[in-house]
């Protein structure tokens, strides 16, 4: 085997291992959001700490693969798609870690609204957390496959999340109005799904990068961008 060859060889398991790592960090972020909800809807304080407990796990892969892209950017120098992919997986592997920060302050929620009577139940929260899971899936599944098709629906899904968290922000605020005792409990509540309104933003972040993975096209901020052209 001629030494390029070789060479290549060893890059291409480089870069399989890099995706495997992506793909077992987002693993555990996807079970850490499904954690803290359940643990705040279930009044589940062993499952909230369990949660708090794994995110060490989350942020110990952030920092291997963050490694892992700069040892091989500074070793194989890279060009065209794989320099992209390397520059892509950096800053998807911080917005992970940021996700999985999020499941923990659900979690921390769901230690505090534990020691208090419950609250009535908010159905739109456990949709609104169903919905983030899936746009985080999706996301990964679009980076993995390189499909920008499945990126673009990310994006799109967008507008759903943010509805539905409004919906559930002023449910939330009537709830209030009409029983001031409930005042400090449901808005626990009401942070908890601004946390999932923000995963919901990560996911899309993540989308976009895929986008401009497979084609070299930056898609974020395009009003800032009609702004610079004008």
């Amino acid at each position: 085997m001629a030494p390029d060859a070789h060479t290549d060889k060893i890059f291409d398991v480089e870069l399989s291992h890099l995706r495997d790592k992506l793909l077992e960090m987002g693993g555990k972020v996807e079970a850490s959001i499904a954690g803290s909800v359940r643990a705040l809807i279930e009044r589940d304080s062993s499952l909230a700490e369990k949660v708090r407990t794994q995110d060490r796990e989350i942020n110990r892969l952030e920092v291997e693969i963050d490694d892992m892209c700069r040892r091989i950017l500074a070793l194989r120098q890279p060009a065209a798609s794989d320099l992209r992919f390397i520059t892509t997986a950096l800053k998807i592997v911080v917005d992970l870690e940021r996700m999985g920060d999020l499941s923990v302050n659900i979690a921390d929620r769901a230690l505090q609204l534990n020691q208090s009577p419950p609250v009535k139940p908010f159905h739109d929260l456990v949709t609104l957390a169903d919905l983030s899971e899936a746009q985080l899936k999706k996301a990964l599944d679009s980076f993995v496959e390189g499909d920008v098709e499945k990126a673009e629906e990310v994006i799109q899904g967008d507008d759903l999340l943010d509805a539905l968290y409004q919906k559930l922000f002023n449910e939330l605020l009537t709830y209030m109005m009409e029983d001031s005792r409930v005042i400090r409990r449901a808005t626990n509540v009401m942070f908890a799904a601004k946390q999932l309104e923000r995963f919901g933003d990560h996911a899309i972040n993540l989308a976009e990068m895929v986008v401009y993975m497979v084609r070299g096209t930056d898609v974020r901020h395009p009003h800032s961008r009609d702004v610079q052209q004008g």
